[in-house]
Order: C-alpha cells, then structure tokens, then sequence
C-alpha cells in the first residue's frame, strides 16, 4: 500500500511530491444528502483534498452517550468515493464559529479554565473522544485504503495557551488512538502563536489570509524545514446578528491564493463551501482586541462568501479560483456537477396552531430547579436553548432599582405578569419596581463563544436578580432544549389552541409541494427564534439580519405534506410563512 509522508521540502506519497490543494467543507454543516455534490464542486474547482472538523460536542450532547459519530466515517467514505484526499481535524477544540468551539457545554461547565490545558480531568474526558475518533479514522487513513492524509493536534492552540504537555497528551493519544498518518498543527504567522501552538511530532502550519510570502518567512524561522501548507487560507468570512453581510472580492482573493501557490506551498481554501449552522450550533465571538467585549452571535448562514455557497452554486470566486488551480493540478479539473433538484415554485405554509411558551415550557422542559442562586444553563442540562427564572421580590417595600447580574445573553423580563424589558448581556437595569412583586426571566443563549479566553463560559444568569442592591435570593429555574422539539412523540403533549394572533410561543402548521427540492423559507414580521421542517431544525432566524430567509435543503423536503414548526421568542408575523425557490 502507498504511504503518504512527510519530507523537509513537502508531502510525499511513495517518494513522489504532492501538493495538497484542499479546500474545507464540515460535513456537519451540510445535509448528508448533498455531500457527493458539494464534494464533486469541489473536484471541479480544481482541489484534490477536502478537510473538514470533527465537533465534540455534536457527537456527545450528553457525558458518555455518544451520537453518530459515524458519521465522520461516512463523510470520510465519501470523499473517497469523490477521488478526494482528506484532511482531520478532531480537536477536542475546534474553533470553527460554532457552539463553545466544539467543547461539550457539560464538560466547560464543569472545569472552566481548566479545559485545553492538562488538567487530569479534562485529558481523561478528551482521551475518551479521540478513542472515539480513532475508531471512524483506522480503517480511513491513507495506506489503508482510505482518502486521510493528514490528522490535526488541537486547533489554533497558540492563540490560547502555552500548554506544552497537553499538546504533548494529545499527540500521543492519538498515536495510541491508531493514527498513523502525519500529524499537524495551524497557528496565525505570528512568533507568540507558534510558539505557543506548535509541538514535536506535529509539522507546523499557518493561517492567514493574505500575505502568504511574510507568513511563510515567520513559519520558517520557527520551522527551518519541512513542507510549506496554509492549513486555512481565509477567501471569505463569517457574519453576525445585526452585523453587515461578509464579501471578499473575488479577484483580490484569487491573487492572494496564488501567491499562496508560488511559495511552493500546500493550501486548505477555508471555506470551500460554508453550509449552514443548523439546529442552533452556531457560536459567537466576544468584541475587542482581547475578546473581551459584547457578544456578537453567528448567524445561522455560514456561508463564508466562499467559492461555493451555501446553496451549493459556483460564485464567481469559484471560477476566479479554478482558474487559478488548474496551473497547478494533475489536469483539467472536471465540469461542475449538475445542480440537485431544486423548487420551482413558491408555496405558502398556513400555521394554524399555536401553543404560549409557559405551556410549552411546562411540556416539553426538564424538571423545575429550586435553588437559592440562578443555576447556570449548564447546571440544568441545557446545550441549546431557553431557562425560564422566576423570581419573588419581597415586600412591601419601596419602588427600587431592579437589575440583573451576569446575564449571559438575552432575556425577555415579566414583573407581574407584564412584559417590562428585553436585556443583553451582562448587567442591565429593569427599572423601579416595588414589592412584593413576581418578577419572570426567559432568557436565550445566542450561542456560545468560540475563540478566546471567555472560551466555555457559562451560560443564563450567572449572576443573580439584585433589588436595590440586594441580592433576591430563591429561584425557581427551568430549562428547555432545542432538542426537546425533535423527541418522538414530544408535540403530542403540547395543548395546542388555534393560532392568529402577534403572540410568542410555538407556532405549527402544514404546506404542500409537489416534489422534494432546495428551498429557502421567509418568515416576514417574525421577530426571533427556530424553525423546524419536518422535524429538521433549520437554525435561528432573526429580524435583526443580515440574513433574511432560512436555507431549507432538498433532501429534508417530501412531496405532498410537510409540517413546518417555529418557536418564536418576540413576535409572530403572518401565518402564512413563504416557501420558495432558492434566490438567483
């Protein structure tokens, strides 16, 4: 069998030079359905490798109850199928703007600042993932009659820490894992990043996404030699809620990759294809230099402004860059594949049930906590989604300032029954209040951060609800999943009323199509919450852009009746939601 290996000046496979020409697409982010085309766009914009992460916290929710995670293996089965290369990156963090960076909410609420580091706890919960892991890569790496080439040590981890025996952990793990392909690590071209990030027996590479030569040149002086690979050469970027749309010009950016190109080096085009943060994953960032600012969360379009997107078209970044790849590939790359089916024809969905959110609360949430301190989302089981605090200010007593502490991201605040305020993160004032008073919190996680030191911080009211200064102590907290929504038989036990009115809560209804086909569905006047399509949730929408419709894939589609389900947090709009064609 042919190996693929490592020399001073690139990769070799028995002894020939290859350059990897990859280009990222999580198989996470897109339906299974679509893979062979997404990864044949690929082959035809000229790439021989695809590179995808592996989230943790996707394949377990729950502390020892793994889900799926045959599904990298499938992914990876795939991709050979598709005449692709592979590249791995497993973590355990992954950054990727998706949810607490792919760390599981179970284990960051638990260890805090002790996760990415070599704290026993934390190794020991990890080596049990990358056991995981090892399993789908064994019988998939290269030389053994898989398309895996190359397997990641962590992630960015100089951007982090400076942790030199958890680095040295993980390398070992994974050798002991069965990974017997080269190992590498990604850092940013900076002396502090490499430093920090880089370990023995991993080969070194750098992120950027322009500058390639200067990159390069501080790659080498902290790697004399070995090959030259940008593991993400960033053509595009991401969005957040209430932020302006990401665009990179496509011109500019083919330039940038070639000189990527003429420095002799491997390349990881991030994102080749973006996909779509369904289910509610995406993550967030914190604002500043430091990271240390507001929340700004993801939306749920990743589309990246990549090459290929999030519908799966060829943009004209697509073209700019096959261009400039084919000078440097095995031959003419293939035509693009055929478009899958897509809808011809918009249709209306009627929502004629509606359900208030208490009641959807009390049906479909975990069991009701007392306690005298708020317990965190974490502390309730609670991955994606809402806690419902409640709250007795006691009295009488004087109108006094009545604030939360802490708050961690949004919450939608009741004082006797009457909706007083919508607060953000962190502290925020309710107003004058006196007592005794019922006072009703329902608060959002917008996602989790995914880079930086407030990396697995914890999510709700972290703080406490505080009356005139004074901390009002006894709560009852509940805790509502995203997942909830997708359980068998879970909205049988919703007491449903007819729907009409401008009201929050959970909204079901039906629409008709005559043949399953990519779609994308408009909800005009919502204001913010999930969507689910025949019990695939679509992700989060919101009023706020700069997305304006959910991506619905075809393959979750049927023809004749589809059910459509929204749970909104703010306000409904019309009861008869678009569906239509994916927009030209």
């Amino acid at each position: 069998m042919p190996d693929f290996t490592v020399a001073e000046d690139g990769f070799r496979i028995d002894g020939r030079e290859v350059r990897l020409l990859s280009g990222a697409l999580h198989y996470f982010r897109v339906h299974e359905g679509h893979w062979p085309h997404r990864l044949a766009m690929l082959r035809a914009m000229g790439l021989n490798c695809v590179e995808t992460y592996v989230p943790w916290n996707r394949h377990e929710p729950v502390e020892g109850r793994l889900h799926d995670v045959g599904e990298l293996g499938r992914f990876l089965d795939a991709a050979g199928a598709a005449g692709l290369y592979a590249i791995v990156r497993p973590g355990p963090y992954v950054c990727a703007e998706w949810e607490n960076g792919g760390l599981p909410h179970w284990l960051t609420g638990r260890l805090g600042r002790r996760v990415r580091t070599s704290d026993p706890e934390f190794l020991r919960a990890v080596d049990g993932w990358l056991e995981a892991v090892g399993a789908e890569l064994t019988g998939r790496q290269f030389g053994r009659g898989g398309p895996v080439v190359l397997v990641q040590v962590e992630n960015e981890y100089g951007s982090y820490g400076s942790d030199q025996p958890y680095l040295e952990h993980l390398v070992g793990r994974l050798r002991a894992s069965g990974v017997v392909v080269p190992l590498v690590t990604s850092d940013g071209p900076e002396d502090h990043m490499l430093t920090g990030g880089t370990v023995p027996g991993a080969t070194a590479t750098v992120n950027f996404g322009s500058g390639a030569r200067e990159a390069f040149r501080v790659l080498r002086r902290h790697r004399p030699a070995g090959p030259l690979m940008c593991m993400e050469f960033w053509c595009g970027w991401f969005a957040h809620w209430g932020g302006a749309p990401a665009a990179r010009d496509a011109g500019e950016a083919a330039e940038a990759l070639r000189e990527v190109l003429e420095c002799g080096a491997s390349v990881n085009v991030y994102m080749a294809h973006g996909g779509t943060n369904f289910g509610g994953w995406a993550g967030a960032n914190r604002a500043g230099a430091e990271h240390r600012g507001a929340l700004r969360p993801t939306t749920t379009s990743y589309d990246y402004d990549a090459p290929v997107d999030e519908y799966g078209r060829p943009t004209a970044k697509f073209h700019a860059f096959r261009a400039v790849l084919a000078a440097y590939g095995d031959g003419p790359p293939p035509e693009p594949p055929p478009a899958p089916p897509a809808l011809r024809e918009p249709v209306r969905a009627e929502l004629t049930r509606w359900a208030p959110p208490a009641e959807v609360m009390d049906a479909l949430g975990g069991a009701a906590r007392e306690a005298v301190l708020p317990p965190s989302f974490e502390e309730l089981g609670v991955d994606r989604g809402i806690v419902r605090y409640r709250f007795t200010v006691p009295g009488p007593r004087r109108a006094l300032p009545l604030r939360v502490a802490g708050l961690r991201d949004l919450a939608v605040v009741s004082v006797d029954g009457v909706r007083t305020a919508v607060l953000r993160d962190e502290d925020g004032l309710i107003g004058d209040v006196p007592g005794p008073a019922s006072v009703e919190l329902w608060v959002e996680s917008l996602g989790r951060v995914n880079y930086g030191p407030r990396l697995g911080e914890r999510k709700g009211l972290t703080g406490g609800l505080l009356h005139g200064g004074q901390y009002v102590h006894g709560v009852r907290a509940r805790g509502l999943r995203l997942a909830a929504f997708e359980e068998e038989g879970a909205l049988a036990v919703v007491r449903w009323r007819p729907a009409g009115g401008r009201e929050p809560g959970l909204y079901r209804g039906a629409f008709r199509v005559p043949e399953a086909g990519d779609a994308v569905l408009r909800l005009p006047g919502w204001g913010r919450g999930f969507a689910w399509v025949n019990g695939f949730c679509l992700g989060r929408y919101w009023s706020a852009g700069p997305q304006q419709a959910l991506w619905v894939p075809g393959p979750v589609l049927r023809a004749g009746r589809n059910e459509l389900l929204v749970l909104e947090m703010e306000r409904a709009g019309t009861m008869r939601p678009l569906l239509g064609p994916v927009p030209g």
